[in-house]
């Protein structure tokens, strides 16, 4: 018998990960030109469904240049040990 999606995600242990995104003002000081436009992707359990949310929207607003998506390691924020790296 195999394991459905359901089951397998309670045994793994939850690393929260955001998905934000916005126009830049300047790309090198990664400030936003309208924090209240911001687009927020979702919140998810691992760097796995992250990644892929972000490159979807990624390549949904690819014809616009100042249009930056990030994936925030929340983990990281609420629990240190966590660790700087993790299974993807």
């Amino acid at each position: 018998m195999s394991s459905t999606k359901g089951e397998k995600s309670k045994t793994e242990k939850q690393l929260l990960h955001l998905v934000i995104g916005g126009e830049l003002k300047d790309f090198a000081k990664m400030e936003f030109i309208d924090l209240k436009a911001m687009d927020f992707v979702g919140a998810f359990p691992n760097y796995s469904s992250a990644f892929d949310a972000w490159k979807a929207a990624a390549q949904r607003t690819v014809d616009n240049a100042q249009m930056r998506y990030f994936i925030l390691h929340a983990h990281r924020l609420l629990d240190p040990e966590t660790g700087k790296t993790h299974d993807a």
